[in-house]
């Protein structure tokens, strides 16, 4: 046997016990097409099917930022941003439903069924999977999830589907639809699955003690450490919200969270079925 048959052999030998550990759990899979874009797509895809193959019950969230851009630019919209929320009138709320419910999710879907898996897709108005009211005003139709009733997403997990859930919420003060964010919904939804594991994949390696040294990745974070590096300024700007939405999963019930690099190559499978490890872990 040569060494490259070797050393194959001794990655699935290494994988045996995350899969025992996994089996029958489940995962929530913040999939961020910022991040994940190219030849990375049926990488991640395939990532998530072999999950699923081995009895990992995987939900996939998603967003779809250059998407609705591209969208709104079509039809001479200006996209706004505020705080780091895309403001959100009637008019660009029927293009982020249409988009996220419609475009993005089936392209997904489609996906994950070409390459092998089994997928179906839901939006957060599906079963009032993502209940909410407004944010604040200033935002616009951007909601703040109140409840989560996760019965279709349970239901698919139960009958071997992979869900693929769109970021869209029934408005509980009003008879509208509200965008949301797409971080706090995967966070919120792996709190009502009881998720053993939270992944949001971004275009970062993780957390970074230095933001401009890729080599000053910070392995794993206990949430008693978070507050501390917030204030020396360790987790700022977009990273704050990403680390809330773990922070607040984990002390809820999910037993750890991840910031995980999209960009790499499998680097799903190298974080849940290898001893390496290659983003930054939340536990409590």
């Amino acid at each position: 046997m040569s060494f490259n048959e070797l050393d194959r052999a001794q990655i699935l030998a290494e994988a045996l016990p995350y899969i025992q550990k996994f089996t029958g759990k489940t995962i929530v899979v913040r999939y961020d097409s910022g991040a994940v874009h190219g030849e990375t797509v049926e990488t991640v895809i395939s990532d998530i099917i072999l999950l699923s193959l081995v009895g990992i019950r995987v939900v996939v969230v998603h967003g779809g930022t250059p998407e609705i851009n591209d969208m709104l630019s079509l039809l001479g919209r200006e996209s706004k941003f505020i705080d780091g929320l895309r403001y959100t009138d009637g008019p660009t709320m029927a293009v982020v439903q249409q988009v996220l419910c419609g475009q993005v999710n089936k392209d997904l879907v489609a996906t994950l069924n070409r390459l092998g898996g089994k997928a179906v897709g839901l939006c957060g108005l599906d079963g009032g999977l993502f209940q909410a009211r407004v944010l604040d005003e200033k935002y616009g139709l951007v909601g703040d999830i109140t409840k989560v009733d996760a019965a279709m997403a349970s239901s698919a997990l139960s009958s071997g589907y992979i869900p693929v859930v769109a970021p869209v919420a029934q408005g509980t003060d009003q008879p509208t639809s509200y965008n949301v964010d797409a971080d706090t919904a995967a966070a919120k939804l792996a709190v009502a699955l009881k998720a053993e594991k939270l992944v949001l994949l971004t275009d970062v390696r993780g957390l970074l003690r230095d933001p401009a040294d890729e080599t000053t990745l910070i392995p794993a974070l206990q949430l008693s450490s978070v507050p501390a590096l917030v204030r020396e300024g360790v987790i700022a700007g977009e990273m704050v919200h990403k680390v809330d939405c773990c922070v607040n999963a984990v002390r809820s019930g999910v037993g750890s969270a991840v910031i995980l690099d999209g960009r790499v190559s499998h680097s799903l499978l190298t974080e849940l079925l290898t001893d390496a490890g290659v983003g930054t872990m939340l536990t409590n």
